[in-house]
């Protein structure tokens, strides 16, 4: 790591450090991952450079997957069949975040068509940039607009959560490591390192998350754990990832701020209307609980609702299936539907 790179790193650590503090003393809610994401992007926006480690993320994004997959008892297995008539929804709602977005990004904001139509799609940031440095989008103005819908949504979330639903955010999210056998910690250690090593082999998006979850399930259902992971881990993992959404904003300029920024802010607005709307249909039809219903459906990054979903108590596998199904439709569809476009 070079000496820039290094000062980065630690400008961001010293950043995510001070916010977890501030949050802290003034009692605001989810200090280990509102706190870094606040003073991090209000860093980055004064100047200061911020890096994160991108192995070291990930590691702590394993974390999360085995939390999930710890919940996946053979009673909530059993209920996964029933999730069909919310799941049909999620496809639904992403054509209809791109019927309006598109257009919004295209001739409210003035991006070309690429830009337009990947920044619309609320897929993982890396895989729209991915699929959208090769259509020829502007993968810089990409990045600070999936930056911001992930910020802008994991900030209001737990305010809403609070407000309307009444939760106690600052529950602990796990018990300590020291009332959990070590057997147990050492059997979630393997499952988070060689599910991860084993999704990446395989190609499997969201590799991270997905494989120790699948690995922590299986052994779950086999009757091999029997608890979550640590709060200490889970407090962890909230704070690199709350660090690493922050730091996108490292390197940003005023002209960005003016065109990237309020375009994600405006975008932002639209989705929490449309996810509101979907929420309230399904809460209407009796389908699912509206917290388990806003988790599932509000469209931010799914290592971050996942952390919401064990915080506040709510059905995380339930959670997590519909934001694996939202990614793998956009992933899916994005460049098929992209090339249509293209033709019209």
């Amino acid at each position: 790591m070079t000496g820039p790179r290094l000062r980065s790193v630690v400008q961001a650590f010293g950043c995510g450090l001070a916010g977890v503090g501030i949050f802290s003393i003034f009692d605001f809610p989810l200090p280990w991952l509102l706190g870094p994401i606040t003073a991090c992007l209000a860093a980055a926006l004064l100047g200061v450079s911020l890096a994160g480690i991108k192995p070291l993320n990930d590691t702590m994004r394993t974390i999360l997957g085995v939390a999930v997959g710890a919940t996946l008892t053979p009673s909530v297995v059993n209920a996964l069949p029933s999730l069909w008539s919310t799941l049909i929804l999620v496809p639904v709602m992403v054509f209809c975040v791109g019927l309006v977005g598109i257009p919004y990004f295209r001739r409210i904001c003035g991006y070309d068509l690429p830009t337009a139509y990947y920044a619309a799609m609320p897929g993982g940031l890396q895989d729209m940039l991915a699929f959208g440095e090769d259509a020829g989008a502007n993968v810089r103005a990409l990045s600070l607009i999936h930056a911001t819908r992930v910020t802008v949504i994991v900030v209001a979330l737990p305010f809403v959560l609070g407000w309307v639903w009444q939760v106690d955010l600052n529950t602990p999210p796990g018990a300590p490591a020291r009332e959990l056998p070590v057997s147990e910690l050492l059997i979630m250690a393997v499952c988070a390192i060689f599910g991860w090593r084993t999704a990446n082999w395989l190609g499997l998006f969201g590799a991270s998350i997905l494989g120790p979850l699948i690995l922590t399930a299986t052994i779950t259902l086999a009757g091999g754990l029997h608890h979550r992971p640590p709060a200490e881990a889970i407090w962890a993992a909230q704070f690199f990832i709350g660090m690493t959404v922050g730091a996108k904003y490292s390197g940003i300029t005023m002209t960005e701020v003016r065109k990237d920024l309020f375009a994600g802010l405006g975008f932002c607005v639209i989705l929490l209307a449309l996810t509101l709307l979907f929420v309230q249909s399904i809460y209407g039809m009796n389908l699912a609980s509206g917290i388990d219903s806003l988790l599932a459906f509000a469209p931010g990054g799914q290592a971050e609702l996942a952390v919401l979903a064990i915080i506040v108590g709510a059905d995380a596998a339930f959670v997590v299936c519909h934001h694996v199904l939202r990614i793998f439709t956009v992933i899916l569809g994005a460049p098929f539907v992209m090339r249509l476009f293209s033709k019209t």
